[in-house]
C-alpha cells in the first residue's frame, strides 16, 4: 500500500511529526480554531488531545468496491468539524457515543481488522485525529498491516494538511455536500464549504486519482465522492455534477446518495424536515448522467 514505501524510507515519520505541529494550536482543519489540545482544550469540533472513536468493525454498508467480501474495516471517530443540522450520524459527531484510546489501542484496531478478513482500514471523520491516527498506523506498519487506507471525510479540509497525506490515503471517500455558501452556512453553520470542498477534493484526485479496482472488484487506490441528496434540490446537485466533470474526472466515481432522512435538528427547518420524493432522486440522477455519460455512479 501507498504508505508502506514511506514507512520503510522514513518519510512516515518525519510527515507524522510535522502534524503533530498543527495540535497546538489546533489548525488542523479549515476552522483553524486555535485550541491547546495537548494542554487539554478541546477544539470547535469537540476533539481533545487523545483520539477517540465510537467503534469499529467490518462495515457492509459501504459501497460494494470498498466491502469485498470481508466488509470495510470501519472506525468511526467521534466529533465533526461541521455543524451539520441534520447530521444522519449525530450520535458520533457530536460525541454523545465516544471512548478514548491510545496510539498502541489504535493500532491494534487497525490489526484486528485485517485479521477479521476486512479489504481496507476505513477512517470515518478522521480529520482532528490525523497526527493521532499517523502515529498508530506506524505502529501497525511495524507489526504488518498492509490494507489500503481509506480516508472517509466530509469534504472541508485543509490543503496543507491534505498534501502532508500524499503517499498515506490510498483512497479517498469524501462528501460534496453543498453547491451554495448561503445552503452550507444554514445548515451546517460553514459559509465557506464550498469553496473548501472543491479545492479539497482537487487535491484528492491529484493524489490518487480515478478509483482503481482490482481483478475481484475491490477499490485498491482512487477517488471516490458521495452526494447525499436533499429535499428541495438544496444541495445543488446539477451545480455540483457539472464542476465534478468538468474540474475533477469525466470518469470520476459518485454515489449518489438517497438515504437523507429528518434527524438531529433537522425539525427546525420545515423545508428539511421530510426524506426525498423519488422524483427528486430521478432527478438527481438524471443531473449527473447529464453533466458526463461516463460517470462511475453508484446507487
Amino acid at each position: 500500500m501507498s504508505y508502506l514505501e514511506l514507512y520503510r524510507t522514513g518519510e512516515l515519520a518525519k510527515k507524522i511529526s510535522v502534524l503533530k505541529e498543527f495540535l497546538e494550536p489546533c489548525r488542523l482543519c479549515p476552522r483553524e480554531c486555535g485550541a491547546s489540545r495537548l494542554s487539554g482544550e478541546r477544539g470547535q469540533c469537540g476533539a481533545g488531545k487523545d483520539a477517540e472513536i465510537s467503534g469499529y468493525g467490518p462495515h457492509f454498508g459501504e459501497e460494494p468496491p470498498l466491502v469485498g467480501g470481508g466488509g470495510s474495516g470501519t472506525i468511526f471517530f467521534a466529533f465533526c468539524s461541521l455543524r451539520c443540522v441534520f447530521c444522519q450520524n449525530f450520535e458520533t459527531s457530536r460525541g454523545r457515543d465516544k471512548y478514548a484510546v491510545n496510539t498502541t489501542e489504535l493500532a491494534d484496531i487497525m490489526l484486528e481488522l485485517q485479521e477479521r478478513g476486512c479489504v481496507n482500514i476505513n477512517l470515518v471523520t478522521p480529520t482532528h485525529y490525523i497526527p493521532q491516527i499517523l502515529e498508530a498506523l506506524l505502529l501497525a506498519c511495524e507489526q504488518g498491516l498492509k490494507l489500503p487506507l481509506v480516508y472517509n471525510c466530509s469534504g472541508y479540509e485543509r490543503l496543507k494538511i491534505l498534501r502532508q497525506l500524499d503517499g498515506i490515503i490510498d483512497i479517498y471517500l469524501p462528501d460534496i455536500k453543498y453547491a451554495d455558501k448561503d445552503i452550507a452556512l444554514k445548515y451546517s453553520q460553514i459559509s465557506d464549504y464550498p469553496r473548501v470542498a472543491k479545492e479539497a477534493i482537487k487535491e484528492m484526485h491529484q493524489q490518487v486519482g480515478d478509483l482503481v479496482l482490482n481483478e475481484e472488484g475491490i477499490a485498491i487506490k482512487g477517488l471516490l465522492i458521495r452526494h447525499l441528496v436533499m429535499p428541495g434540490g438544496l444541495a445543488g446537485t446539477a451545480s455540483l455534477m457539472k464542476f465534478i466533470a468538468e474540474e475533477i474526472s469525466p470518469k470520476a466515481w459518485i454515489n449518489i446518495m438517497n438515504q437523507y432522512y429528518p434527524t438531529y435538528l433537522a425539525h427546525r427547518y420545515p423545508e428539511i424536515n421530510r426524506r426525498i420524493t423519488f422524483k427528486e432522486y430521478l432527478e438527481a440522477l438524471k443531473a449527473a448522467e447529464q453533466a458526463s455519460p461516463d460517470f462511475n455512479l453508484i446507487y
